[in-house]
């Protein structure tokens, strides 16, 4: 598995499982603040990814894609919160800066699915997924951190895909 510097990380997931795992074990270091974005056709994963990160963070609520509500929050058992954002049907950068991410990171992390339709308005500082379909089980998951902190999260999720438990 190649490592294409320290601040990139390129995983095969085989199966939807090891998708919700490697979610879940980033899920389980998020804190307030954390931005997460997840790039990839329909179908390449990221509401997966989004599964697995949840139970890893310890939702108490059910995850499903919110494409038709923008945002979806879950709850965890502490008052903390964990959005997840579905940009596909956002029509204008106008319509995103009325989302208010500032007060969402203020309160929980923040999962951004279809990132690139936000236009400058994700932070500098984040952790980058790019999901791509292989076949119909495998994915390909290209993670880019960005910022001291989103290097800590990479370093997670490398020992999580290649250094055991």
């Amino acid at each position: 598995m190649p490592v294409l510097d320290a601040h990139s990380l390129d995983f095969f997931s085989r199966s939807p499982e090891q998708t919700r795992r490697i979610g879940a074990r980033l899920g389980g270091v998020l804190r307030n603040g954390d931005v997460i974005c997840l790039q990839g056709d329909l179908g390449a994963g990221k509401t997966t990814f989004v599964q697995g990160a949840a139970q890893g963070w310890g939702s108490l609520d059910t995850v499903t894609s919110p494409t038709f509500i923008l945002v979806n929050e879950y709850r965890r058992a502490d008052g903390n919160r964990l959005f997840h954002l579905d940009a596909y049907r956002l029509d204008s950068v106008s319509e995103a800066e009325e989302l208010d991410l500032d007060s969402m990171l203020a309160d929980g992390a923040l999962l951004i699915e279809w990132p690139e339709r936000l236009d400058g308005l994700v932070p500098a500082e984040r952790l980058w997924i790019q999901l791509e379909l292989v076949d119909e089980e495998e994915r390909e998951m290209k993670f880019k951190a960005s910022g001291k902190r989103y290097d800590e999260l990479l370093e997670v999720l490398r020992h999580a895909a290649f250094g055991g438990n």
